[in-house]
């Protein structure tokens, strides 16, 4: 069982993902400095979770 992503999590990301999906990597270190560059979160772990939910997205979107 994964971990349930807050609403919080979900929105941000969701937005992130809409507005730079070009520069999005199938990888989490690349992920968490796109992310760092776009928005700023109040903790590491909140860009860190936010960065693993992206990098899922886009593994999943190059699956379909």
């Amino acid at each position: 069982m994964g971990r349930i992503k807050t609403k919080l999590i979900k929105r941000n990301t969701l937005k992130l993902f809409r507005d730079h999906t070009q520069e999005f990597k199938t990888t989490f270190d690349e992920n968490k400095k796109i992310v760092e560059k776009y928005a700023q979160f109040p903790s590491k772990k909140v860009r860190n979770v936010i960065a693993g939910y992206v990098t899922r997205l886009v593994k999943t979107r190059e699956e379909i």
